[in-house]
């Protein structure tokens, strides 16, 4: 008996040592590799696949890892492999892995009336890369539950457009593939299921305005339809608040890097394509056109063209909108729009001989300043090196390569189609930086860094250099 109860406790202070040395950084991440064992056992499964159809082990990986990041980059076509189940299959991997895994279970927890632990809340909060725990339920509960209305009724809208503009003649058909296509845009995941993505809706206005407004909504931030949310409801009075409502320096941020990213995206693609690829097109659509290619490749990866046909410098701006991607804490990758934004901020201040970041009445804080410089050089050198990697490994031009590399870290799922030819080097490569994109390149690094970390306690002295 003397011998268990010493083993007990042995076992109790392994458990301890192990949870408190264990960040919670490290356990999201190993839950997300654990949901890409789940899909990659999912698709394995006679149910949700093809008859006779044999994929190999690496591609079939390849395609847990690009779903549960919501890439959308594939070695195969997903309409020979999956069938029907598959592609629902599909959709559910796409919420799990675009709205977060403890956005989900935390939803399954409220609805069930269950209590949520406070070691539950900080990885809730690690998860959606918020920096406090108050309020990190209702966020949840109210997000959630917005995005989940905003599929439900385009994808019925969606079907009925569908019937009415004869794509689809059998109202089931029309419901799979509204709903596929709502999904789809809001969790900004670009799979193709049909072989030629959204190209039949080209020209087709409405359809395309509709689902630019649905990649905005997956790719804005939670935390930014949180804040219309509560405008909304402070402007129809259902909240009382003692001061003026006020939207959150996150909320001015990262609109005000979504606007100015939109229309520089849509100025610069129009001026090297009205003359080129939309010389055929009228004057609206190819505002259009580029309207739609400027929100689509910060993170959605739907297209309506053949990106061959795309002149290098247009690629080029395609690339630089998918390495920076969407907004933190939302379905997308890259650098994030705040990243850039705060960066952008800094030179600025720089140039003008400030030592304060200053904006909207606030002040940007020193660690969220180095922070994003070292997630902007970093993630800017893992793609240099991923570029140059696959340049000595892959037979594909240099551009095909950045186009890739940057679609992967972005998450977006655009390609000049080299994507099934990569050798075992270059879709692992690919892989690892869709992997990164998700989790994001901030927690890849603090996934090394121990859980606490002990202050010098003490500075050495200054001394300046020489710089430029």
């Amino acid at each position: 008996m003397h011998i268990m109860r010493v083993l007990r406790q042995k076992s109790r202070r392994a458990r301890f040592f192990i949870a408190s040395n264990v960040s919670s950084i490290q356990v999201i991440v190993s839950y997300y590799l654990i949901m890409t064992v789940i899909s990659l056992l999912l698709f394995y499964l006679p149910f949700f696949r093809q008859p006779n159809v044999h994929v190999p082990f690496l591609d079939m990986v390849f395609m847990a890892i690009s779903t549960v990041s919501v890439t959308g980059l594939t070695t195969f076509n997903i309409n020979h492999v999956f069938n029907d189940n598959g592609v629902i299959l599909l959709e559910v991997l796409f919420q799990i892995g675009g709205l977060g895994i403890m956005m989900i279970s935390t939803f399954f927890f409220i609805i069930s009336r269950r209590k949520i632990s406070l070691k539950q809340r900080q990885l809730i909060m690690t998860d959606m890369n918020q920096p406090r725990l108050s309020g990190i339920v209702r966020l949840i509960r109210i997000t959630f539950t917005m995005i989940l209305v905003f599929q439900v009724s385009f994808g019925l809208l969606f079907a009925g457009y569908f019937l009415w503009q004869g794509y689809y003649h059998k109202l089931g058909d029309a419901l799979f593939y509204g709903f596929y296509q709502a999904i789809s845009a809001v969790t900004n995941s670009g799979f193709d299921v049909t072989g030629d993505s959204i190209m039949p809706f080209a020209h087709d206005y409405p359809f395309l305005l509709v689902i630019m407004f649905l990649i905005f909504i997956g790719g804005i931030g939670f935390p930014v339809l949180m804040d219309f949310y509560e405008w909304v409801l402070y402007r129809r009075k259902k909240i009382q608040r003692r001061l003026p409502f006020r939207f959150s320096l996150f909320t001015k941020i990262a609109v005000l890097a979504f606007v100015i990213l939109f229309i520089g995206g849509t100025l610069l693609i129009y001026l090297l394509e009205r003359d080129h690829l939309f010389a055929a097109i009228d004057p609206f659509g190819r505002w259009m056109n580029s309207m739609f290619y400027s929100m689509t490749t910060r993170n959605a990866g739907l297209q309506i063209h053949d990106l061959g046909e795309f002149q290098v410098t247009t690629l080029i701006i395609f690339s630089l909108l998918m390495f920076i991607g969407c907004s933190p804490s939302s379905v997308g990758g890259g650098v994030r729009t705040t990243t850039i934004a705060i960066i952008g901020l800094y030179m600025t201040s720089f140039l003008k001989s400030e030592d304060n970041i200053n904006i909207f009445g606030r002040r940007i804080s020193d660690a969220d300043v180095r922070k994003s410089v070292v997630v902007f050089m970093l993630s800017l050198a893992m793609c240099f090196f991923s570029v140059l990697l696959l340049s000595a490994t892959e037979e594909q031009s240099l551009i095909a390569i950045i186009v890739e590399v940057t679609s992967a870290f972005g998450t977006t799922g655009l390609s000049l189609g080299i994507t099934a030819d990569l050798s075992v080097v270059g879709k692992i490569v690919i892989a690892l930086l869709m992997f990164i994109g998700r989790i994001g390149m901030l927690y890849t690094l603090l996934l090394f860094i121990p859980k606490e970390t002990r202050d010098q306690g003490y500075e050495y002295p200054t001394e300046q250099i020489i710089i430029g």
